[in-house]
């Protein structure tokens, strides 16, 4: 079986919010998708091991939003490589909270859906959450991050616990260097333009306070790829 052909099917990329009690947290997802229209239900794929996927079981609410193109590397790598169980997500992010008292991101986001959990399905490694959406708010103009542009154009890693997670092949050797904590590459020929640094900068000429643009981590953590 040729696993390459269900890389034709296209994603989004959002974060989805959830609450247990006073608590809140979220992820990135990329498997949110509508079902129906009257009832108006979408779906959500979230890992079991996410902290996210326990606060939608104790509340059996959830928020998506959905991310735009100018969405930085920074915020999606502290939704989707780092835990909750360790940080504030939302420490230092533009949010606010639903009427159902869910955070949604109130920057970089072009929409918002509340949704009010209805249906699980248990697939092994994840649960479908399937939600009558009680509330949906058009934020900004844009057009939608899709999964394709998040990992052709910005360059972005791919969490293990995701859906679609599938090892990257090995790089070409061009002296690109690896981040070992989320997986990003710094690519010479790209640079960081995001953080300043212009295309063609080698890793040797990065700034000593340069770190990787997904997860935060220092240069030191990064190795060459042979």
């Amino acid at each position: 079986m040729d696993s390459k052909a269900l890389f034709t099917i296209s994603y989004g990329l959002y974060v989805i919010g959830s609450k247990n009690g006073d608590q809140i947290n979220g992820q990135v997802a990329n498997t949110v998708f509508q079902i129906t229209s009257e009832p108006l239900t979408v779906a959500i794929s979230i890992n079991k091991k996410n902290l996210t996927h326990e606060y939608i079981q104790a509340s059996g609410g959830f928020t998506v939003s959905v991310l735009s193109k100018e969405a930085p590397l920074s915020l999606i790598g502290q939704f989707g490589f780092k835990s909750g169980r360790d940080i504030d997500k939302f420490d230092g992010v533009d949010y606010q909270l639903s009427p159902g008292g869910i955070p949604y991101l109130s920057r970089y986001a072009l929409a918002y859906l509340e949704g009010k959990v209805i249906q699980t399905v248990d697939v092994g490694t994840h649960t479908i959450f399937i939600g009558r959406v009680d509330e949906a708010v058009q934020l900004l103009d844009g057009e939608p991050m899709t999964y394709a542009y998040y990992q052709q154009i910005k360059r972005g890693p791919t969490p293990q616990a995701a859906p679609v997670f599938n090892p990257a092949p090995a790089a070409e050797p061009q002296e690109k260097y690896q981040c070992s904590i989320c997986g990003y590459v710094y690519n010479p020929a790209q640079g960081d333009p995001e953080n300043g640094v212009a295309p063609g900068t080698s890793f040797s000429k990065l700034p000593d306070d340069w770190t990787c643009p997904v997860c935060g981590a220092g240069k030191d953590v990064f190795e060459k790829i042979e």
